[in-house]
């Protein structure tokens, strides 16, 4: 019995080491959304954090200020969502069948405006 606990701890160290390296490299890469045809895109973290806004000048109306903020929001959504997804498929990627679904998915940091 000391065996099988043993072996279990030592995949469970090599998951965790898969997961943290999986974390690491989300940090890296990027995913966008975008509303109206690119009129604002957003560039996100595959943790979420957002670093990135566009926003072309032809969508800037100082007459439709709500417009242009609706815009933002609607592109901030879809790189939360991309990014959301990115890093779901990583770590499917990473326990490649180790882990009941829905199981041992770390917390990703919300989204955040720099």
């Amino acid at each position: 019995m000391a065996k099988g606990v043993g072996s279990m701890m030592k995949q469970a160290q090599r998951l965790q080491a898969k997961l943290a390296k999986v974390q690491e490299e989300l940090a890296d890469k990027r995913v966008e959304g975008s509303a109206s045809g690119q009129m604002v895109v957003v560039t996100a973290t595959g943790q979420q954090e957002i670093v990135g806004i566009k926003i072309n000048p032809e969508v800037v109306d100082p007459e439709d200020v709500e417009m242009l903020e609706d815009l933002i929001l609607a592109a901030i959504q879809q790189a939360k969502e991309k990014s959301q997804e990115l890093a779901e498929k990583e770590m499917q990627k990473a326990t490649s069948g180790m882990m009941p679904p829905g199981m041992g998915m770390p917390e990703i940091g919300r989204a955040s405006c720099r």
